[in-house]
């Protein structure tokens, strides 16, 4: 009885208390039938999406923009093509190819280059040589990576294949040598006619090589005693002029002592020669002219430069290991 009194009571508030409870079960089935429905139709599309917990709706995850299409391609402009395009490589930016060094010593001759004295060393820093290039007035000495006619000087040294002092010349993909001595190929006899009896011909005689001094430069060098000399000033001066087949007598080599450069050593110098009738001998070691060391390249360039003005030439060689002053008087 008392709960039919209580019912009967509280009713209204019974009732109310059904209907509440029916609405909660109602919404939470109509939202659960959403969220299958929203993350079964994101599955379908290929987005990924994010399972929250129940009764909570799945949210669809969305990846970053990017301007890589745009960068790539202006969509407003057919004609420019792609933006980030890499341009190929300019040919005139391309470093050239280097001369071909595979057989140096069959390089071909320097045309329009003299060379006229030919200082080798080990040391190619102090290799150093006389060079005339087209064009020039005087020659001029030249260390390796000097500019001659628009050139370099690639190296200095000897070439065993030709018996002969050289200076190798490289030009864009080009490489000459300049050869101090270089003898000619012998040329063939002409065969004998019919008529005429056969008889043997005479071989050729080679040309180059160290060349006798003109008789009308050795008539104006006086011998006074086998260490002074007395030289016509116009001897000096056709000397400078004419060096490239005056100073063709001699192949100079740079001697060391102890690590240290102490002379340029000569060979090949022969008593018809023009440093044979200056009195200088095969196998000298040039130590001093007037003073100026001869170990030294830049002395030795400075000594050069004042041969012309100068009234007297004090030549200090080494002479089989005994020192000796040659004194040359110009008048």
């Amino acid at each position: 009885m008392a709960i039919d009194a209580l019912l009967k009571r509280y009713f209204l508030g019974v009732v109310l208390a059904l209907v509440a409870v029916a609405a909660y079960f109602q919404a939470a089935g109509a939202t659960q039938l959403v969220g299958s429905a929203i993350t079964a139709s994101a599955s379908a599309s290929g987005s990924s999406v994010v399972v929250v917990p129940p009764y909570k709706l799945a949210v669809p995850t969305r990846e970053p923009k990017s301007g890589q299409a745009i960068i790539e391609r202006n969509p407003f402009d057919s004609v420019t093509g792609p933006l980030n395009a890499v341009p190929p490589p300019d040919p005139a930016l391309t470093p050239a190819a280097g001369p071909d060094t595979s057989d140096p010593l069959s390089s071909p001759a320097c045309e329009g280059m003299q060379v006229l004295i030919v200082t080798e060393s080990t040391d190619p820093l102090w290799s150093v040589a006389a060079l005339q290039g087209p064009g020039e007035p005087h020659p001029r000495m030249r260390r390796v990576g000097d500019e001659i006619a628009g050139k370099k000087v690639a190296f200095i040294g000897f070439n065993p294949k030709e018996n002969t002092p050289a200076v190798w010349i490289e030009g864009g993909n080009t490489l000459c040598q300049a050869m101090l001595f270089r003898t000619q190929p012998a040329v063939a006899a002409a065969p004998p006619t019919p008529a005429a009896a056969p008889a043997a011909p005479e071989p050729p005689k080679p040309t180059g090589g160290p060349p006798a001094l003109d008789p009308a430069i050795a008539a104006k060098i006086h011998k006074v005693s086998d260490t002074e000399y007395n030289i016509d000033r116009s001897v000096v001066d056709q000397i400078l002029e004419n060096q490239a087949e005056l100073m063709k007598s001699a192949r100079i080599v740079p001697e060391q002592k102890d690590g240290k450069v102490v002379g340029v050593r000569m060979f090949g110098i022969r008593p018809d020669t023009l440093l044979g009738t200056l009195g200088l001998q095969n196998g000298d070691r040039l130590e001093t002219l007037n003073g100026f060391n001869m170990a030294s390249p830049e002395k030795a360039l400075e000594a050069y430069a004042r041969l012309r003005t100068a009234s007297s030439l004090n030549v200090s060689v080494n002479r089989r290991g005994a020192p000796v002053t040659i004194s040359l008087h110009i008048k």
